[in-house]
């Protein structure tokens, strides 16, 4: 069983999945049970509004990304809240590097690079909510 808490116009609302068969699942929504039926899974995300950046000292000049915005993609797992970020554009990583740490389901989630090399995007800032699969940090 997997336990979610969703706030929805300011109202909160605890939600346990108890069973998933197919498109079928059993849940219970603040104790009160459904049956639901999912039609089709929504493969765009939602746009996720973030507050403007407060004024910080101007950042040192950031390498140039590598041709045609390639590079390593550092993504979340699992939604939630960035607690920290240990990296900024222009340092070196090796593999298996901390680079980010989220909070997620009561959890605090060390997120890794896969690769070894030169931080040419940091696309979070603490206290930012992520959802599942955005983009983190870029290495070249």
């Amino acid at each position: 069983m997997k336990n979610f808490k969703f706030k929805i116009n300011g109202t909160d609302y605890n939600v346990d999945i108890n069973e998933v068969e197919g498109q079928e699942i059993k849940l219970n929504v603040n104790g009160t049970p459904y049956n639901v039926t999912v039609d089709a899974e929504v493969k765009q995300k939602p746009a996720v509004k973030r507050p403007a950046p407060k004024a910080a000292a101007a950042p040192a000049a950031a390498p140039a990304p590598a041709a045609g915005g390639a590079g390593t993609k550092v993504t979340t797992p699992l939604p939630g809240t960035i607690l920290d970020v240990f990296v900024n554009v222009g340092d070196k990583v090796n593999a298996g590097q901390r680079v980010v740490l989220l909070e997620a389901m009561k959890m605090e989630n060390n997120i890794e690079c896969d690769v070894a090399g030169t931080v040419t995007e940091v696309k979070c800032r603490k206290g930012d909510s992520v959802l599942e699969g955005d983009v983190l940090v870029v290495i070249g």
